[in-house]
């Protein structure tokens, strides 16, 4: 299952599901996100995670042949009273250990007998999500994996626990689907690895270019606030991209970026529209130069740390307004 929610992690639903071809089942959070797939022509099966959120969807998931991840109550009550043109395949969620969603393990017999007579329900399988699988020492993980087990070892029906961090790091968790999400994109799963390091290649990279140089004299201020001031006399590039286009504001002076290839760092607080950069490196920088955010070299995962974030919310913060282009 190519988990390809949130706009295919900013990377565009529809090119993802396109480029994906070898995937049997493409994960979605919504309906919406379903429907946009359906409507470019996408034919694969498409499991809805977050399920149905009111039984007046459940028409929709008929119509447009969408799976759904039941697990709550009221979703099973749902089920049991409808009466749709063709039944449903479904994934019991157990909650074993993250505590957002699911049913309690010890449910599970009693909640797929339910399902099961449900004249809505067709296929069942059975689901789990991990908590702290981006640590391989987690011991929460390994808790996790033997509750699942326990219960549904003698029940012939097809699982699935490993996300992109269990695909990676919990071989254990390996059954008979796995449900990448981040890897996919090139970004790291794992706490305390890079994508680069985990052998994984970025398919995003957010480029701009320089739009100004200016020669700046030792302590002068740079931007809002007046938060940086020039450590020496120094050339100080003007790139075209903000928080306007998905650039964090809170980047910190020091960030990395790339002009002409090489590195070179942020220099005052990031505007809607502009950054401003440290220019010393590359002292015969000139507009119309190219600059890298993140990407092909300069992983997402290093950039993102600077902000106290993960790769994930750079990729999906990525505005529409940053046009994108398929290489």
């Amino acid at each position: 299952m190519a988990v390809i929610k949130a706009n295919g992690y900013g990377h565009g639903i529809v090119w993802a599901a396109q480029t994906l071809t070898e995937a049997d089942v493409f994960g979605v959070a919504s309906v919406e996100e379903g429907v946009v797939l359906r409507e470019a022509g996408i034919a694969k099966p498409i499991c809805v995670l977050e399920g149905f959120f009111e039984p007046s969807e459940l028409a929709l998931f008929s119509q447009y042949n969408f799976q759904a991840v039941v697990h709550h109550e009221a979703q099973l009550h749902a089920l049991e009273d409808a009466r749709l043109d063709k039944p449903l395949a479904v994934w019991l969620k157990l909650d074993t250990g993250m505590h957002r969603l699911g049913f309690a393990p010890e449910l599970f017999a009693s909640v797929w007998a339910r399902l099961t007579a449900a004249s809505a329900v067709g296929e069942i399988r059975v689901m789990s999500h991990f908590s702290s699988a981006d640590d391989p020492k987690s011991s929460a993980t390994v808790e996790q994996i033997e509750r699942f087990v326990a219960q549904v070892k003698d029940s012939g029906l097809e699982t699935s626990l490993a996300n992109s961090a269990g695909i990676v790091a919990w071989p254990a968790s390996h059954r008979e689907w796995v449900r990448p999400g981040i890897m996919l994109y090139g970004g790291t799963p794992l706490a305390q690895l890079s994508g680069p390091a985990l052998d994984l290649r970025p398919v995003m990279t957010l480029t701009t270019a320089l739009i100004a140089v200016s020669r700046r004299k030792q302590g002068d201020p740079i931007g809002y606030g007046e938060d940086y001031r020039c450590v020496a006399d120094m050339p100080v590039g003007v790139a075209a991209i903000g928080y306007g286009d998905g650039y964090p504001r809170r980047m910190p002076a020091g960030t990395p970026v790339l002009v002409n290839g090489q590195r070179a760092a942020l220099v005052g607080r990031v505007s809607m529209d502009m950054i401003t950069i440290d220019l010393r490196s590359q002292p015969e920088a000139k507009p119309g130069d190219p600059v890298v955010l993140w990407g092909a070299g300069l992983p997402a995962d290093e950039v993102a740390a600077r902000a106290a974030t993960i790769s994930y919310e750079l990729f999906c913060q990525v505005t529409p307004r940053v046009p994108r282009i398929v290489a």
